[in-house]
């Protein structure tokens, strides 16, 4: 009976722990731009650019692109570089096993990343565009790169010359649960070499970026939210009738 309590109280408690032990850095809030075609379009060009080198998007086609505006002969002459044909699935030629050499685990496919990263703290969107906003210059780790969002990620800072190397500057503080103790906090970044890109510029492009990612976990989706708003309106006229049918038919009965 007291193994038991013991162990009731064990699982109780575990995920109090779970929740304390996982740090969280605050997420910004990503813009939504999944209907603006530009956007994507650039969007696009740099997930192939920068992120189909490590990463797949096996659920998603090159030619589902034109969805968003690109013709055929734009997706073949710009976006493919790892196939020859514009119906094939967007996979990468690197090897599982020389993925996990490198970074020490095989990259995560990011057909539906957007939606696997949404948690309370915000939307898979704001995630990742905090994410590839926060790395910073770490010569301890391997990559010597570290994330603020993904603390000792194996992930290399793949846009390193477009944002410029950063270091963190942290401030020592009291620890709020015991004043014996001090922690270090998040003071901002501090430009050690600028980029190709200012830091509005690169904000953008990380927005453009998110947002296609977002739009590539379900292309469908803003045809989705359109019907709906459709069947609704016309559930809504519907119920309008019906309900001034029923008041003529019942009228003259007492």
């Amino acid at each position: 009976m007291k193994l038991l309590k013991k162990l009731i109280a064990v699982l109780a408690f575990a995920p109090v722990v779970a929740l304390a032990a996982e740090a969280t850095f605050p997420l910004d809030q990503a813009p939504d731009r999944t209907r603006d075609l530009p956007s994507l379009q650039n969007g696009a060009k740099l997930f192939v650019n920068y992120c189909l080198n490590c990463h797949s998007a096996s659920a998603m086609r090159y030619n589902r692109m034109k969805d968003i505006g690109l013709t055929e002969a734009q997706i073949k002459n710009n976006l493919l570089f790892t196939t020859e044909k514009v119906g094939d699935l967007m996979k990468v030629a690197m090897p599982a096993k020389d993925a996990k050499d490198w970074f020490g685990a095989v990259p995560p496919d990011l057909s539906v990343i957007a939606r696997a990263k949404s948690s309370s703290e915000g939307s898979g969107a704001d995630w990742l565009y905090t994410y590839l906003r926060t790395f910073y210059k770490d010569d301890t780790r391997p990559t010597g790169w570290n994330n603020l969002v993904f603390p000792n990620v194996g992930m290399p800072h793949v846009m390193w010359e477009v944002q410029g190397i950063r270091s963190v500057k942290m401030v020592e503080e009291k620890d709020p649960h015991d004043e014996s103790k001090t922690v270090h906090k998040f003071a901002g970044f501090e430009q050690v070499k600028p980029g190709t890109m200012n830091a509005i510029e690169f904000d953008n492009a990380m927005a453009d970026l998110v947002s296609y990612i977002s739009w590539m976990g379900e292309p469908a989706q803003n045809t989705r939210k359109r019907l709906g708003v459709i069947v609704l309106l016309f559930l809504g006229f519907f119920l309008l009738l019906t309900w001034r049918l029923n008041a003529s038919y019942w009228k003259d009965v007492k």
